[in-house]
């Protein structure tokens, strides 16, 4: 209950002691800004993938389910070198 009234006192101290600003907000510091927020997701979101796919690993290696048992696979293709 102590955590809902310090909750609901900052939210309205916010809102009342907000004083209006009138600035501007340039369009090339907003294009950086959502770069910047996409960067950011973009690397998150392949650290976090990598990391699943690592542990994913580990856990089928434990484990010892083979991902690939039901699946035919391709001969690997072999090259020749003509010495003409």
């Amino acid at each position: 209950m102590k955590l809902l009234k310090n909750l609901y006192f900052a939210i309205c101290f916010v809102f009342l002691m907000a004083l209006p600003v009138h600035a501007y907000i340039d369009p090339s510091v907003a294009t950086a800004a959502v770069q910047i927020i996409a960067g950011i997701a973009v690397v998150v979101g392949t650290v976090v993938g990598v990391a699943w796919r690592r542990a994913k690993k580990k856990v089928q290696e434990k484990l010892g389910i083979d991902e690939d048992a039901g699946k035919e696979k391709e001969a690997e293709v072999e090259f020749e070198e003509d010495d003409d």
